[in-house]
């Protein structure tokens, strides 16, 4: 089942706390996220239930080998398409908001040819 742009954004998001804070809970993806407690707690339901998270009894939210696989993807995209859109001159905050919302529709296919591509411009 294909993951919805939703829950995409949610795993990106517990991805980068946990790499920040190194722990995450509920309330602090719905304050990075400004969601709503009860949005983000119907959201972990569906996520854990999916098998891309799990939660402890401590509210502390885990990701799962197949949550991270697609937390990571999704993060990559974000990075690369950001940078990539500020380096043709859009402002940080455009290429950031751009780049969230390209991340979930470009395909694997032209996202490795822009990887490329950058990653050729760079050296």
């Amino acid at each position: 089942m294909k993951l919805q742009e939703s829950g995409e954004n949610y795993l990106e998001t517990i991805l980068v706390l946990k790499l920040k804070y190194g722990a995450v809970r509920s309330i602090d993806v719905a304050n990075e996220l400004s969601y709503s407690k009860p949005s983000v707690s119907r959201a972990v339901s569906v996520l854990k239930s999916a098998g891309h998270i799990t939660v402890d009894a401590k509210g502390m939210i885990e990701l799962t080998d197949s949550g991270r696989e697609i937390a990571e993807t999704i993060y990559e995209r974000h990075q690369l398409l950001t940078q990539y859109l500020m380096n043709i001159g859009v402002d940080e905050k455009t290429a950031a908001e751009d780049a969230c919302r390209i991340e979930h529709v470009i395909s694997p296919v032209t996202f490795e040819k822009l990887k490329q591509h950058v990653q050729k411009t760079n050296r």
